[in-house]
């Protein structure tokens, strides 16, 4: 027996109590003494049942990519492990420790967005609604002019019952789909299987980039949905290396003898598998949302200095880089870019389905709102 199922089976005692928690606190929602609210904004909520490593923050991303240019738009987290409270806005800085990690990564891509978090979403979405500027009116006088977007993105929002979204999107990885999974502690999810059934869609992530038809049917028919929810698969692209600052780098892992990756992600293997394609790699592992302290700056840099030869770089994500910051100048590091894709469906498409259903809700509040005037 494994280490992590002689673990999962000593702790099975605190799943049991975990598991009427999580049964006691669902059915309060459903009897309505804890309250749901639907925010009067167009929302799409981005979340798993496991506890990470589904990629999140590539699929929110795809989101602002696809939506961001159409409507005034908001992101809004949690910020995990921010070391800030309550709700704030970025001011520009993009600086991980007031927003945290992710967010802070996505508001330095995205600068027409507003990236906001709040451990409190009905809150954070209460006051993304409030935004507004002062600007000198034709007269003089000062004229508020409301900067309230269209649209907000939720992250990781599907635990979060207080909030219901427009589109709720339920992202399971490939190889670790939650219906092989069991509840914590015993297994990693978060609540009970049947929390699926809350999602609009079904996103089947880090699938391989040549899906075997028969391998995709089998696993919708394992996740046992319901006929009105639709269910996609994503893979990742790994795009061109690039500098930490961002700017493009011309390099060829081919030509490169030896690779470092440091990640501080839930599940690198599909990088790591990735890299190992081209090139060696020694992999130097973290925690998820690990925070760099100077001992482990210099435990990269030994890592580094101990590798054969003067043909070698270190190569991290772009998650871990925002925590990174500046503090691996004079090496040569660079960052691993990844874009999410699709796999086609020949009676879906993900894109025109969330495209359809944002405009249609903003369409219909705008309408209300006329109406409530």
């Amino acid at each position: 027996m494994s280490l992590r199922r002689t673990i999962s089976c000593l702790l099975f005692p605190l799943t049991c109590w975990y598991a009427v928690g999580v049964r006691c606190r669902n059915m309060l929602f459903a009897l309505g003494i804890k309250k749901q609210e639907v925010p009067h904004i167009t929302t799409i909520g981005v979340g798993n049942l496991s506890t990470g490593g589904t990629g999140k923050t590539p699929h929110v991303e795809y989101l602002l990519r696809l939506l961001a240019d159409r409507y005034p738009t908001a992101l809004l987290s949690r910020g995990y492990k921010r070391q800030t409270k309550g709700f704030l806005l970025d001011d520009g800085s993009h600086d991980p420790r007031l927003l945290g990690d992710e967010p802070a990564m996505l508001a330095q891509k995205f600068p027409s967005v507003q990236v906001a978090v709040c451990e409190k979403r009905v809150e954070g979405v209460r006051r993304l609604m409030e935004q507004h500027r002062l600007e000198e009116g034709p007269d003089g006088s000062e004229v508020r002019i409301s900067t309230a977007p269209q649209l907000i993105v939720l992250d990781d929002v599907f635990q979060h019952r207080y909030i219901k979204p427009t589109v709720n999107i339920l992202l399971t990885e490939y190889s670790r789909p939650f219906s092989r999974d069991h509840i914590l502690p015993y297994g990693d999810l978060r609540e009970f299987k049947s929390a699926r059934f809350r999602a609009n869609i079904v996103i089947v992530t880090k699938s391989p980039a040549k899906l075997n038809p028969i391998e995709r049917h089998n696993i919708v028919k394992e996740l046992r949905l319901q006929n009105c929810q639709q269910v996609f698969f994503s893979y990742f692209d790994y795009l061109p290396l690039r500098a930490l600052d961002g700017q493009e780098a011309a390099v060829d892992l081919r030509r490169v003898d030896h690779v470092l990756v440091v990640t501080g992600i839930a599940h690198p293997e599909p990088l790591v598998a990735e890299l190992r394609q081209h090139t060696r790699v020694h992999h130097l592992a973290f925690a998820d949302h690990h925070d760099f302290s100077p001992r482990d700056l210099s435990q990269i840099k030994a890592a580094y200095d101990a590798l054969p030869g003067s043909n070698k770089i270190i190569v991290t994500t772009e998650k871990d880089a925002a925590r990174l910051g500046t503090r691996l100048q004079g090496l040569p590091a660079y960052v691993q870019p990844i874009r999410v894709a699709f796999h086609k469906s020949p009676d879906m498409d993900f894109d025109q389905i969330v495209e359809s259903a944002v405009k249609e809700n903003i369409s219909f509040l705008s309408k209300l709102s006329v109406w409530n005037r």
